[in-house]
């Protein structure tokens, strides 16, 4: 039976309603997936069950084995997450913003290193190293966010809509850099985005959410050609 990077069994979450109903989904080493679906659908609440920030019933596995996630054993066992709204630490600069993701290794050295290796996915944001997150533009800001999640050289990487409110020019560069995390260092990721076209063209697989359930789970060129899509937002399913 084969093992998966992170797989949930039959996840379903709650707040004052549920939200999540038998959420079951896989991602492997090395993966691009994609969730989508409109608003209210569930998919941030997946992230953030998956990383242990909301209350679930269900089995989630990593590498093969269940665990019942903690932010701070996560970032340890590998899975980074970067939340909805370029929450970086505005007062600080981009070389400390970067340093606090790496906070758990207690190793300057290795801090410095990571930093480094990070500013060559990131040149821009070397060319601003001591500029402060407040001088930084709102795609500055996201990519920061996401350089910070890397410090922890993360097996995947849980992305929740990096190009929410982001101008076209800049959502083009922000997709180009998740790609290329994914080449370079073989991250797995797992992202919620809006620009479905977009995120599309980067993912091999997709799941589709409405109402808390997933509907279709298939390629790019698939979920395009069936217009499930379309149906779900128009309100025909």
């Amino acid at each position: 039976m084969k093992e998966f990077l992170l797989e949930l069994k039959n996840v379903s979450a709650e707040y004052e309603v549920k939200v999540l109903h038998d959420i079951s989904l896989q991602i492997d080493e090395g993966e691009v997936v994609a969730l989508m679906g409109p608003n209210g659908a569930g998919k941030s609440t997946v992230l953030k069950s998956i990383f242990g920030l909301v209350k679930h019933t269900g089995e989630i596995r990593y590498e093969g084995q269940k665990i019942n996630p903690s932010p701070h054993q996560l970032v340890k066992m590998g899975v980074a997450y970067v939340p909805q709204g370029r929450r970086v630490f505005t007062s600080l600069t981009v070389d400390e913003n970067l340093e606090i993701g790496g906070f758990f290794l207690n190793d300057a050295k290795e801090i410095k290193r990571r930093v480094e290796g990070i500013y060559q996915i990131f040149p821009m944001l070397k060319e601003k190293r001591d500029a402060s997150g407040r001088s930084l533009s709102g795609g500055q800001q996201q990519l920061l966010a996401i350089a910070r999640g890397l410090m922890t050289e993360p097996k995947i990487l849980l992305l929740d809509e990096p190009t929410l409110g982001l101008s076209p020019k800049i959502v083009k560069e922000v997709f180009a850099k998740i790609k290329e995390i994914n080449k370079k260092r073989k991250t797995a990721i797992l992202i919620v985005e809006h620009n479905l076209k977009s995120v599309l063209e980067i993912v091999g697989r997709a799941y589709v959410l409405n109402h808390g359930r997933i509907i279709s789970e298939d390629t790019p060129q698939n979920i395009i050609s069936s217009r499930i899509l379309e149906q779900i937002f128009s309100g025909k399913i």
